[in-house]
């Protein structure tokens, strides 16, 4: 019987040169869709996964993502005062949602380094990986069902989605071999980064959720740093493979890359009409525009 997997890490030291120059003060992580912070997606995933303890892998001038998970007396008073309960509740709400601490990475150094930092909170146990930037619209959620996919199978999961055409080269892709028993399982052999279209081993790219063993760790230490001095977490989970089987999960739902300007419009015209209150109203003001 696998260990359970209690926790989950977040890598959100980067500095979201992508978005500035909205990111120069405010981290990329707490950028808003719709109105909440991209960060806090990830979250709720994971809780709604079953995850009881969060982990966040921070970086200079990142304060606001501790702030924004904490209690704010000031503004909980004011709410108070003015009888604003269901503003009170959603704000209390917030700050008790989860365990969550907080670990410095002090210098840009990958992923593979990030998540590395977080070595000493996770210890000797399995433990998922939330990318902030990939929002992912799923029921049940994504980590949950590439946990059941470790309990299932005993090995490490990569979230995988199926890219068509020339945009695979813009992920490392999966090489592997789809699983007898179920289509969304591939065993996988290996990994290529940004393969050529006429090189990609599948139409299997890899995106930002895993659920890793510890033994990853051990091997991030022994990982040779590449370009830029950083560590890649695609090395630690190559050179996992030479002692236990990893597995990619092709995941139900839609993925939005929150990280890019035109992914995160994508998801906030998408999950704006998710929302019951203004729905209807957002829908025909999209129906009226001059397009």
């Amino acid at each position: 019987m696998s260990k359970p997997v209690r926790k989950a890490v977040f890598p959100a030291g980067g500095l979201g040169t992508r978005f500035l120059p909205a990111t120069k003060v405010i981290p990329k992580e707490m950028l808003a869709l719709v109105d909440k912070p991209i960060l806090q997606y990830g979250v709720e995933e994971a809780i709604a996964s079953g995850i009881e303890h969060i982990i966040i892998v921070t970086g200079r001038g990142k304060g606001a993502m501790e702030d924004h998970f904490d209690i704010s007396y000031e503004l909980d008073a004011t709410l108070e005062r003015k009888g604003k309960k269901e503003l009170l509740e959603l704000s209390r709400k917030i700050s008790s949602m989860a365990r969550i601490s907080y670990i410095r990475q002090k210098e840009p150094l990958g992923l593979g380094h990030a998540v590395l930092c977080a070595k000493d909170l996770v210890g000797d146990e399995p433990f998922a990986v939330l990318l902030p930037d990939d929002v992912i619209d799923a029921n049940p959620p994504c980590i949950k069902q590439m946990i059941d996919v470790y309990q299932e199978r005993g090995g490490s999961v990569l979230a995988t989605m199926t890219i068509e055409g020339p945009g695979i080269s813009a992920y490392g892709v999966l090489d592997g071999k789809q699983d007898a028993s179920n289509p969304r399982i591939y065993n996988c052999a290996g990994m290529v980064e940004k393969p050529k279209f006429e090189e990609a081993p599948s139409k299997q790219a890899i995106i930002g959720r895993y659920v890793l063993t510890p033994r990853v760790f051990e091997l991030l230490e022994k990982t040779t740093p590449g370009a830029g001095g950083e560590i890649q977490l695609t090395d630690g989970i190559l050179a996992l493979l030479k002692h236990e089987k990893v597995f990619g999960y092709t995941f139900e739902g839609k993925r939005y890359d929150a990280g890019d300007k035109f992914g995160m419009l994508q998801a906030t015209v998408e999950f704006a009409l998710k929302r019951p209150e203004f729905a209807e109203k957002f829908k025909e003001y999209l129906k009226g525009l001059s397009l």
